[in-house]
């Protein structure tokens, strides 16, 4: 197996080549204007590699789904999982080496951010025995690694900006080679770009970018000129894994292609201004007035939970006995009882925890030992409920799902499939207030089942969800609101703070 694969050629039409193993062990940075082949040279490098190395890429335009077209690459869905799922996800990767794509397109930038920040934070701490040789390549990094705060919180710039410094300056002992991509070196934090020893720069115009650019590749102010004449697809690249002087590289084919929008010309469409005019006003106020609700997230695929976790050995099933049929009929029907009345065990005892002043400002970690203990205390078999399925069931209780009849649990339990585990409390409380046709439950009712003190931070997750398309607020003029739970549609009102 050859550690040199070829990434391009150079202006004599010479073969030049990226050493893989010095690679792993120096790291590199592309930089390059939007259009001028970075995500196309990303794509070339990870297409050589794909039988050699493991990769890890955060991707947050999606544009990198399609390796898995091509190579066994395995796409996690951001958008899909919550945030304890992605941390467990990104254990396993390290675990089994299996190559995936972190696609963070259908989040919000902050999400993205913070999604990301946590899945290399996991592939960072993962334990020593899993440390094996990896490629991540962080597309887009000036997002998750800023020179400066901007509109971002405070608590995700710190949480992004560790996760970035780790993966570049102690991620190499980890077997970590991070590839990090940027359209601007001075949006980009300094302490993640100095840490990179090889370099691929493309075209770009401010002085400011050319000359760190050029700071980087050794080269005089009049040379770095030469980074604004590159054309697309063309880069400077020098680095021990590449060139141990500045070489020009023109990047070859790939296989795979993005999900770009065309760049050529296209004919405008033909016809009258009428017509056209038509066309944006047809059923225009029925498309707004009925909300859409989006389609669930994907659940994972079957194959994703094969490659990435371990499979549980497979439980034989009991021999059948020599007992007649009623006798068998008979001791299903008594284990089906049994198990029915733990079940009914377990959700009493959750509703009485979630009954409890301030259960709710509680960590989770803490309100699970406590309900292990009262099951142990109360001989109720809790040992098949996990953490993630207590949360679920503790938020069905403190929202009073179990107080609804039959049918309309159900259906509640059918939409909150579709929910996101961060605002599954506040969302239950909103549909079973709408399902008993009651008012919504104010600010300060939803703030208290979040776990939360502040009645803004609520305001922002009302605008949250509606965003996500599970609810649909009406602002009105007297100064309160009407809220929507979409799939019940069943309008609440909701006075408007005071």
């Amino acid at each position: 197996m050859t550690a040199q694969i070829e990434i391009g050629t150079d202006s004599a039409g010479q073969r030049i080549c990226v050493d893989i193993e010095e690679l792993l062990a120096t790291r590199l940075l592309v930089q390059g204007n939007s259009g001028s082949g970075k995500s196309h040279l990303l794509r070339r490098l990870l297409e050589q590699t794909a039988g050699l190395v493991q990769q890890v890429v955060i991707d947050p335009e999606g544009d990198f789904t399609s390796l898995a077209d091509a190579f066994d690459h395995i796409v996690i869905d951001g958008a899909a999982h919550s945030v304890r799922e992605i941390e467990a996800l990104a254990g396993r990767v390290r675990q089994h080496r299996v190559s995936v794509v972190l696609a963070l397109d259908e989040l919000e930038v902050e999400q993205q951010i913070r999604c990301a920040a946590l899945f290399l934070g996991a592939l960072f701490d993962a334990p020593r025995e899993h440390w094996y040789p990896a490629l991540v390549v962080v597309d887009e990094a000036q997002m998750f690694a800023p020179a400066a705060a901007g509109e971002l919180a405070e608590e995700t710039r710190r949480l992004t900006l560790s996760a970035m410094t780790n993966l570049m300056c102690r991620g190499r002992k980890r077997g970590l080679a991070g590839i990090v991509a940027t359209q601007r070196l001075a949006k980009l934090a300094k302490n993640v770009a100095a840490e990179a020893s090889n370099f691929l720069m493309g075209r770009t115009f401010l002085d400011i970018d050319m000359q760190r650019a050029a700071d980087l590749l050794g080269m005089d102010r009049r040379q770095a000129e030469r980074i604004r004449d590159l054309q697309r697809g063309h880069f400077l690249g020098l680095g021990p894994a590449i060139s141990r002087r500045p070489v020009a590289v023109h990047i070859g084919a790939v296989q795979t292609g993005g999900k770009n929008a065309a760049e050529g010309l296209m004919p405008l469409p033909e016809a009258k201004s009428e017509e056209l005019e038509a066309l944006l006003h047809a059923e225009l106020a029925e498309e707004v007035a009925v909300p859409v609700r989006p389609p669930p997230p994907p659940k994972p695929a079957p194959d994703l939970e094969q490659a990435i976790t371990a499979r549980a050995a497979a439980h034989s099933r009991p021999v059948a006995s020599d007992k007649s049929d009623a006798t068998e009929d008979r001791v299903r029907e008594d284990r089906t009882d049994a198990a029915q009345d733990g079940d009914d065990a377990v959700t009493r005892i959750i509703a009485e925890l979630a009954a409890e002043e301030g259960a709710t400002f509680q960590s989770s970690a803490a309100l699970f030992r406590n309900f292990a203990t009262r099951c142990r205390q109360q001989g109720v078999p809790g040992a098949h409920i996990d953490m993630l399925e207590f949360r679920r069931l503790f938020a069905f209780a403190s929202a009073g799902l179990h107080q609804l009849e039959l049918p309309l649990r159900k259906s509640i339990e059918e939409l909150a499939q579709a929910v996101p585990e961060d605002v599954l409390a506040p969302y239950l409380v909103l549909a079973v207030s709408a399902a008993k046709g009651s008012p919504a439950p104010d600010e300060d009712e939803l703030a208290r089942v979040y776990g939360s003190s502040s009645p803004s931070r609520i305001r922002r997750l009302l605008e949250h969800m509606e965003r996500q398309g599970l609810i649909v607020v009406r602002e009105e003029f007297g100064g309160g609101r009407t809220i929507i739970v979409v799939g019940l549609e069943v309008a609440e009102s909701m006075a408007a703070p005071s």
